[in-house]
Protein backbone atom coordinates (compact mmCIF):
# COMPACT_ATOMS: atom_id res chain seq x y z
CA UNK A 1 0.00 0.00 0.00
CA UNK A 2 1.05 3.49 -0.97
CA UNK A 3 1.78 6.12 2.01
CA UNK A 4 -0.24 8.95 1.16
CA UNK A 5 1.51 12.34 2.86
CA UNK A 6 -0.14 15.41 2.10
CA UNK A 7 1.23 18.36 2.85
CA UNK A 8 -0.65 21.93 3.48
CA UNK A 9 1.42 25.20 3.09
CA UNK A 10 1.52 28.57 2.07
CA UNK A 11 5.19 27.72 -0.04
CA UNK A 12 4.55 24.54 -2.19
CA UNK A 13 7.49 24.77 -3.88
CA UNK A 14 9.45 23.73 -0.95
CA UNK A 15 8.46 20.35 -1.73
CA UNK A 16 9.63 17.61 -1.99
CA UNK A 17 13.07 19.06 -1.65
CA UNK A 18 15.38 17.06 0.05
CA UNK A 19 12.85 14.38 -0.42
CA UNK A 20 13.15 13.78 -3.49
CA UNK A 21 16.92 12.97 -3.47
CA UNK A 22 18.34 9.78 -1.76
CA UNK A 23 16.49 7.04 0.00
CA UNK A 24 13.08 9.00 0.26
CA UNK A 25 13.34 10.24 -3.28
CA UNK A 26 14.25 6.73 -5.16
CA UNK A 27 11.31 5.48 -3.06
CA UNK A 28 8.80 8.34 -4.07
CA UNK A 29 10.08 7.67 -8.02
CA UNK A 30 9.22 3.74 -6.71
CA UNK A 31 5.75 4.44 -6.24
CA UNK A 32 6.57 3.60 -2.03
CA UNK A 33 5.07 6.58 -1.24
CA UNK A 34 3.15 9.78 -2.52
CA UNK A 35 3.53 13.08 -2.20
CA UNK A 36 0.20 15.81 -2.66
CA UNK A 37 1.52 18.95 -1.59
CA UNK A 38 -1.62 21.67 -1.42
CA UNK A 39 -1.48 25.22 -1.37
CA UNK A 40 -3.95 26.89 1.74
CA UNK A 41 -3.71 30.13 -0.72
CA UNK A 42 -6.50 28.59 -2.59
CA UNK A 43 -9.21 28.01 0.39
CA UNK A 44 -9.01 31.71 0.55
CA UNK A 45 -12.69 33.37 0.20
CA UNK A 46 -11.80 36.79 -0.65
CA UNK A 47 -10.45 38.16 -4.28
CA UNK A 48 -6.50 38.97 -2.82
CA UNK A 49 -6.76 35.47 -1.40
CA UNK A 50 -6.39 36.76 2.00
CA UNK A 51 -5.29 33.65 4.38
CA UNK A 52 -4.19 36.15 7.65
CA UNK A 53 -5.35 38.47 9.69
CA UNK A 54 -4.19 40.69 12.95
CA UNK A 55 -4.39 38.97 15.91
CA UNK A 56 -7.72 39.30 18.40
CA UNK A 57 -6.40 41.31 21.43
CA UNK A 58 -3.53 43.01 19.05
CA UNK A 59 0.11 42.05 19.30
CA UNK A 60 2.42 41.62 16.70
CA UNK A 61 2.24 39.51 13.57
CA UNK A 62 -0.60 37.89 11.64
CA UNK A 63 -2.50 34.93 12.35
CA UNK A 64 -3.80 32.36 10.06
CA UNK A 65 -6.89 32.00 9.59
CA UNK A 66 -9.63 29.20 10.80
CA UNK A 67 -11.91 29.38 7.52
CA UNK A 68 -9.34 28.95 5.65
CA UNK A 69 -7.36 26.74 6.93
CA UNK A 70 -10.58 24.56 7.31
CA UNK A 71 -11.38 24.48 4.43
CA UNK A 72 -8.43 23.15 3.20
CA UNK A 73 -8.08 20.97 5.88
CA UNK A 74 -11.43 19.61 4.53
CA UNK A 75 -10.44 19.46 1.14
CA UNK A 76 -7.37 16.59 2.53
CA UNK A 77 -9.10 14.72 4.36
CA UNK A 78 -12.40 14.54 1.65
CA UNK A 79 -9.27 13.05 -0.53
CA UNK A 80 -7.36 10.95 2.41
CA UNK A 81 -10.09 10.15 4.77
CA UNK A 82 -8.05 7.73 6.61
CA UNK A 83 -5.23 9.96 7.62
CA UNK A 84 -4.38 11.92 10.50
CA UNK A 85 -4.03 15.73 10.49
CA UNK A 86 -0.95 16.77 12.16
CA UNK A 87 0.18 20.80 12.62
CA UNK A 88 3.43 21.63 13.18
CA UNK A 89 3.78 23.90 15.73
CA UNK A 90 6.08 24.57 18.64
CA UNK A 91 2.99 24.79 21.04
CA UNK A 92 2.32 21.08 20.30
CA UNK A 93 3.85 17.78 22.12
CA UNK A 94 7.19 16.49 21.17
CA UNK A 95 7.50 14.39 18.34
CA UNK A 96 8.73 10.89 18.94
CA UNK A 97 10.61 7.79 17.39
CA UNK A 98 7.25 5.80 19.47
CA UNK A 99 4.60 8.54 16.84
CA UNK A 100 6.28 8.02 13.93
CA UNK A 101 6.57 4.65 13.81
CA UNK A 102 2.88 4.78 14.51
CA UNK A 103 2.24 7.44 11.30
CA UNK A 104 4.66 5.24 9.21
CA UNK A 105 2.16 1.92 10.05
CA UNK A 106 -0.98 3.93 9.15
CA UNK A 107 -2.05 4.83 5.43
CA UNK A 108 -0.50 8.14 5.40
CA UNK A 109 -0.47 11.75 7.03
CA UNK A 110 -1.85 15.52 6.11
CA UNK A 111 0.44 17.85 7.45
CA UNK A 112 -0.73 21.14 7.56
CA UNK A 113 2.60 23.76 8.07
CA UNK A 114 2.36 27.43 10.02
CA UNK A 115 3.28 30.55 9.10
CA UNK A 116 3.40 34.13 10.66
CA UNK A 117 2.67 33.60 14.35
CA UNK A 118 0.50 30.83 14.33
CA UNK A 119 -2.85 28.83 13.74
CA UNK A 120 -5.93 30.50 15.37
CA UNK A 121 -6.35 28.26 17.89
CA UNK A 122 -10.02 27.29 17.05
CA UNK A 123 -9.39 24.92 14.18
CA UNK A 124 -7.76 22.27 17.29
CA UNK A 125 -11.03 22.90 18.60
CA UNK A 126 -13.24 22.17 15.21
CA UNK A 127 -11.27 19.19 13.55
CA UNK A 128 -9.21 16.62 14.91
CA UNK A 129 -5.73 17.80 13.89
CA UNK A 130 -2.53 16.70 16.40
CA UNK A 131 -0.18 19.28 17.69
CA UNK A 132 3.20 18.18 17.23
CA UNK A 133 6.64 20.45 16.85
CA UNK A 134 10.14 18.57 16.17
CA UNK A 135 11.57 20.52 18.89
CA UNK A 136 11.99 23.24 21.27
CA UNK A 137 12.60 26.35 18.82
CA UNK A 138 10.98 28.34 16.81
CA UNK A 139 11.40 28.40 12.49
CA UNK A 140 10.23 30.71 9.79
CA UNK A 141 7.21 28.69 8.80
CA UNK A 142 6.49 24.66 9.35
CA UNK A 143 7.57 23.25 6.01
CA UNK A 144 11.04 22.13 7.93
CA UNK A 145 9.32 20.37 10.70
CA UNK A 146 7.28 18.95 8.27
CA UNK A 147 10.00 17.44 5.64
CA UNK A 148 11.55 16.10 9.35
CA UNK A 149 8.12 14.73 10.20
CA UNK A 150 7.76 13.08 6.63
CA UNK A 151 11.58 11.95 6.50
CA UNK A 152 11.34 10.01 9.90
CA UNK A 153 7.97 7.86 8.38
CA UNK A 154 9.09 7.68 4.93
CA UNK A 155 12.60 5.40 6.27
CA UNK A 156 11.00 3.04 7.93
CA UNK A 157 8.48 2.45 5.02
CA UNK A 158 9.17 -1.25 3.73
CA UNK A 159 11.64 -1.50 1.20
CA UNK A 160 12.67 2.02 1.49
CA UNK A 161 16.34 1.39 3.86
CA UNK A 162 16.75 -2.25 2.31
CA UNK A 163 17.26 -4.89 5.37
CA UNK A 164 14.35 -4.62 7.45
CA UNK A 165 17.01 -4.27 10.87
CA UNK A 166 18.34 -1.64 9.26
CA UNK A 167 16.92 0.90 11.84
CA UNK A 168 16.21 -1.38 14.76
CA UNK A 169 19.67 -0.36 16.54
CA UNK A 170 18.87 3.41 16.12
CA UNK A 171 18.79 6.05 18.64
CA UNK A 172 15.67 6.15 20.35
CA UNK A 173 14.61 2.81 18.53
CA UNK A 174 14.57 1.52 21.83
CA UNK A 175 14.32 4.50 24.27
CA UNK A 176 18.53 5.26 24.31
CA UNK A 177 20.76 6.92 22.26
CA UNK A 178 22.79 4.70 19.78
CA UNK A 179 26.48 3.65 20.39
CA UNK A 180 29.19 5.64 18.75
CA UNK A 181 30.51 4.81 15.39
CA UNK A 182 34.12 4.16 13.74
CA UNK A 183 35.42 2.90 10.44
CA UNK A 184 39.07 3.01 8.93
CA UNK A 185 41.54 4.33 9.20
CA UNK A 186 42.43 2.36 12.79
CA UNK A 187 43.94 5.33 14.00
CA UNK A 188 43.19 9.07 12.51
CA UNK A 189 45.09 12.24 14.73
CA UNK A 190 46.42 9.58 17.12
CA UNK A 191 42.91 8.43 17.94
CA UNK A 192 42.08 5.22 17.60
CA UNK A 193 38.87 3.15 17.18
CA UNK A 194 38.44 1.23 20.68
CA UNK A 195 40.19 -2.24 20.64
CA UNK A 196 36.96 -4.25 21.52
CA UNK A 197 35.71 -3.41 18.42
CA UNK A 198 38.66 -4.59 16.40
CA UNK A 199 38.86 -8.12 18.60
CA UNK A 200 36.09 -10.11 16.52
CA UNK A 201 34.52 -11.14 19.79
CA UNK A 202 31.12 -10.26 18.78
CA UNK A 203 29.40 -10.93 22.14
CA UNK A 204 32.14 -8.04 24.10
CA UNK A 205 30.89 -6.21 21.30
CA UNK A 206 27.17 -6.04 21.84
CA UNK A 207 28.61 -5.67 25.70
CA UNK A 208 30.23 -2.50 24.73
CA UNK A 209 28.02 -0.69 22.47
CA UNK A 210 25.05 -1.81 25.02
CA UNK A 211 26.88 0.14 28.01
CA UNK A 212 28.15 2.69 25.75
CA UNK A 213 24.51 3.36 24.52
CA UNK A 214 23.69 3.54 28.00
CA UNK A 215 26.83 5.46 29.94
CA UNK A 216 25.64 8.27 26.72
CA UNK A 217 22.25 8.66 27.39
CA UNK A 218 22.70 9.08 30.75
CA UNK A 219 24.83 11.56 30.05
CA UNK A 220 23.50 13.38 27.37
CA UNK A 221 19.82 13.45 27.66
CA UNK A 222 18.83 12.45 32.04
CA UNK A 223 15.57 12.90 30.62
CA UNK A 224 15.37 9.20 28.45
CA UNK A 225 17.58 7.66 30.97
CA UNK A 226 15.19 8.50 33.67
CA UNK A 227 12.00 7.35 31.10
CA UNK A 228 14.33 3.87 30.01
CA UNK A 229 14.69 3.46 33.64
CA UNK A 230 11.21 3.72 34.54
CA UNK A 231 9.94 1.47 31.86
CA UNK A 232 12.90 -1.60 32.90
CA UNK A 233 11.42 -1.51 36.63
CA UNK A 234 7.58 -1.53 35.44
CA UNK A 235 6.61 -5.34 36.76
CA UNK A 236 4.24 -7.29 34.19
CA UNK A 237 1.04 -5.98 36.07
CA UNK A 238 1.78 -2.21 35.35
CA UNK A 239 2.51 -1.55 38.89
CA UNK A 240 5.92 0.04 39.35
CA UNK A 241 8.61 -1.33 41.86
CA UNK A 242 11.41 0.56 43.54
CA UNK A 243 14.78 0.83 41.91
CA UNK A 244 17.74 -0.88 43.53
CA UNK A 245 21.08 0.69 42.89
CA UNK A 246 23.45 -1.89 41.94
Amino acid sequence: MTFAATVLTLYPEMFPGPLGVSLAGRALREGTWALDVVQIRDFAIDKHRTVDDTPAGGGAGMVLRVDVLAAAVDHALAAHPGCPVVAMTPRGKPLTQERVRELAAGPGVIVLCGRFEGFDERIFAGRQVEEVSVGDIVLSGGECAALMLLDACIRLLPGVMGAPSSGQEESFENGLLEYPHYTRPVEWEGRTIPEVLRSGDHAKIAEWRKRRSEDDTRSRRPDLWERHVGARVQSASGAQREVQDD
